[in-house]
């Protein structure tokens, strides 16, 4: 079995993509800082999979660290590095925290595995396109300039990887741009936890609707969009990890020389008051919901066209809102009453 290095693999989508490789038989070896994860996501990751994964808590900006990692993993075949800080707005208060760890850990890495043959997938965002002109957005869309110190390291890190590859590196390289993973695995055993107040829409809907949160606020209803509310493409996580396999067997192929890029998404996009609304049909759980003001830099609408991963990488999501909505809510559900 071929290994493969999942950096940040303790974490949300790490979590998943584990469970992906393994059901495709690659053997994952997770790499994690524990930062932003919890340790018990080891314990749920067994129970999935059945076996133990192997496991080495490291901090990637340690360059002596990750030189220890290498020398102990030395026969890695692939990288799939999630490993980064990720929320906009924590980036905007604290961009040294961002700009040091996203680079320093991604360049560490890089260093310690150059001159092996080692196809690597890195985790990009739909960030770098901010407000496309057309949507649905391709892949040759211009990239925008980015509208805070997180979708920064991404376009930088993107622009990284590109000039690596063309300085004749072993390294095949592959830039994934996630549009809105949300949802949970089918057994309701790994699934997003955020840590503290949640960034994302999915998490602080599943909180209120079991009780953590008093009531969501949708920010803004006056866009130019059909209800009003913002518009997102969201993408079940599971569909999202699938997609990282669909990556390493791509840059496995001969044919696959350098670089290239893939949006991941459904193609379609859904506002927020949708995904409410599809929340409590799917679950039959009423939410507490406000309009307030919109917040400064969202992008109004965005969602991908998703041709180009259809053809090149042979992958298509194949689960909808309602599936996101009601794993999310087993997963809520599971924490609530087993707590990590």
């Amino acid at each position: 079995m071929a290994k493969i290095l999942v950096t940040g693999g303790m974490g949300y989508i790490g979590s998943h993509t584990v469970v992906e490789l393994v059901n495709s038989g690659y053997e994952p070896v997770i790499v994690d800082d524990l930062s932003n994860s919890h340790p018990k996501i080891l314990e749920q990751l067994t129970k999935i999979i059945g076996y133990k994964p192997i496991f080495h808590q490291v901090d990637l900006c340690d360059e002596k660290a990750v030189a220890n990692l290498v020398a102990t993993e030395n026969d890695i075949a692939g990288i799939i590095h999630f490993a980064a800080f990720k929320a906009v707005g924590e980036s905007v208060q604290h961009p040294l925290k961002y700009y040091r760890n996203n680079f320093y850990s991604l360049i560490n890495l890089l260093n310690g595995y150059y001159g092996k043959s080692v196809n690597f997938v890195f985790s990009s965002s739909c960030t770098v396109y901010g407000q496309p002109e057309q949507l649905p957005v391709t892949e040759d869309a211009p990239v925008q300039p980015a509208q805070s110190p997180y979708g920064n390291t991404k376009q930088v890190a993107e622009e990284i990887l590109k000039d690596m590859v063309a300085s004749g590196s072993n390294y095949k390289v592959i830039s994934l741009r996630y549009f809105n993973p949300v949802g949970a695995h089918e057994s309701a055993l790994i699934g997003e936890l955020p840590i503290g107040v949640p960034q994302n829409l999915v998490p602080f809907i599943t909180q209120t609707a079991i009780g953590k949160r008093e009531k969501i606020t949708v920010f803004g209803d006056t866009y130019n969009t059909p209800d009003g509310s913002c518009i997102r493409d969201y993408i079940h996580v599971v569909d999202l990890a699938k997609a990282h396999v669909s990556a390493l067997k791509l840059a496995e192929k001969d044919s696959f020389t350098g670089y290239d890029v893939f949006n991941l998404g459904t193609g379609k996009g859904s506002s927020v008051l949708e995904v409410i609304a599809a929340f409590e049909q799917t679950t039959g759980v009423k939410l507490n919901y406000q309009i307030g003001p919109p917040r400064p830099g969202d992008v109004e609408q965005v969602w991908g066209d998703v041709t180009k991963s259809s053809e090149k990488l042979g992958w298509k999501t194949e689960l909808g809102l309602d599936v996101m909505m009601s794993s999310a809510w087993e997963w809520e559900k599971y924490i609530n009453q087993n707590p990590l």
